[in-house]
């Protein structure tokens, strides 16, 4: 287990947790260590997602990085936005779905770093957006006072509502039977099955994160030190902690096969594990804490598997959808090398047959063999090596000029 954030300084810092075996009587000790710091991006980190190979974050620099976790290295970067890299979501570990200032919403192959499809989404900036369990819908709000609903299957859009205000975060139930709305300090809930607003939650001050511990119960966490629980039912606040000493940035919660934990960070630079009770009016008790003195923006949580983390929905049934829930392989030095060559082998041909979806049926783009204007992946090996050819050249020019 790995404990992932970003901050305002431009760092990725990760703390694997180790859980120490407990002698008879003896409480569980949660261990956190840290691992690693990546200074990848040249502004401050602003989303951060998880899946179960890699990590990747968005930054203010208009870039995606991608950390690989079982090898510890930097896998490149992902480069097609203009403008902060606002949201960042896998659905499975296929496919990631980022949005950014710039209004569009791209979906990448998570195998071979590839964008699919860019949809312009919103008029102004996309500022959150969310994936339904089942993959065939996506919810998306923006800087242009909208709500709107994707059909992944066809990638286009499926319905536009109207607000009153820009919300900043929605986020689907674990079964997407509703979903949440954030404006400021308010929060609706709405319904699927009537895509109206069932109730309004109301938080003290503006809310900055919010994680669904069940179909029902619904974390929130917002400018100030406390974390609330609230049913979406009865609307009511059933519990309240103090979790750090200064407001909390963001929320992770995920289950194992013992424990249902949450994941709070702060601006006051520390992350904290909470172990949750059964009972949700029962505040959750700390497991451990570390302090990375830096100002926390963004949270994420590896597990070097596969699981169903809340606000990281794995997909149920995604039977013709875009985004179909497969499993990722590795990619072995043959097939880099493969992808570096001009592809247009028989074999070659027939891998990419194999691995790209059904353009026609997903509603990808229309020339998959086409690359999309402007999305690359940039390695840091591979821009040393075309550096060191062009600086050769340049030297024969020189010589055969001399002579």
């Amino acid at each position: 287990m790995e404990l992932v954030a970003g901050c305002y300084e431009q760092v990725l810092f990760g703390f694997a947790v180790h859980l120490e075996p407990k002698a008879s009587g003896d409480q569980e000790k949660w261990t956190p260590v840290a691992d690693f710091t990546h200074h990848a991006h040249t502004a401050s980190l602003s989303a951060v997602a998880v899946s179960s190979r890699f990590v990747v974050t968005g930054s203010k620099d208009e870039t995606i990085h991608i950390y690989d976790m079982k090898k510890k290295i930097d896998h490149g970067a992902l480069v097609h936005h203009n403008g902060t890299i606002t949201c960042l979501k896998f659905h499975g570990n296929r496919h990631l779905i980022s949005g950014a200032e710039d209004g569009l919403i791209c979906v990448w192959d998570a195998k071979k770093w590839e964008c699919l499809k860019s949809i312009k989404a919103h008029k102004g900036h996309v500022t959150f957006l969310s994936i339904h369990p089942s993959g065939k819908l996506a919810l998306s709000v923006g800087t242009d006072k909208t709500l709107r609903t994707w059909n992944l299957v066809e990638g286009r859009s499926a319905f536009i509502k109207n607000i009153k205000q820009n919300a900043h975060i929605v986020e689907w139930s674990p079964r997407g039977e509703k979903y949440v709305v954030v404006i400021l300090n308010k929060i609706d809930v709405y319904q699927l099955d009537t895509a109206s607003i069932s109730g309004t939650i109301t938080n003290e001050k503006r809310v900055s994160s919010v994680t669904f511990l069940s179909e029902s119960v619904l974390a929130v966490a917002g400018d100030e030190e406390v974390v609330r629980f609230f049913d979406c039912d009865s609307l009511m606040c059933l519990s309240e902690f103090k979790a750090h000493e200064n407001r909390v940035k963001d929320m992770v919660s995920f289950e194992t096969p013992e424990h249902h934990i949450i994941v709070t960070a702060s601006s006051d630079g520390s992350i904290k594990m909470w172990k949750l009770k059964e009972d949700k009016g029962v505040s959750p008790s700390l497991l451990c804490e570390v302090n990375t003195n830096a100002r926390l923006t963004c949270l994420g949580v590896w597990l070097d598997r596969v699981t169903d983390t809340k606000g990281s929905l794995l997909p149920a049934d995604t039977k013709g959808s875009l985004l179909p829930a497969v499993e990722p392989s590795p990619v072995s030095k043959q097939e880099q090398s493969k992808r570096k060559k001009k592809e247009s082998g028989r074999e070659v041909q027939e891998e990419e047959r194999h691995l790209k979806p059904d353009t026609k049926k997903c509603g990808l783009t229309g020339d998959s063999n086409k690359p999309t204007k402007g999305s690359s992946l940039v390695s840091t090996k591979k821009r040393k090596t075309v550096e060191m050819l062009e600086k050769k050249k340049s030297k024969r020019k020189k010589i055969r000029m001399m002579q």
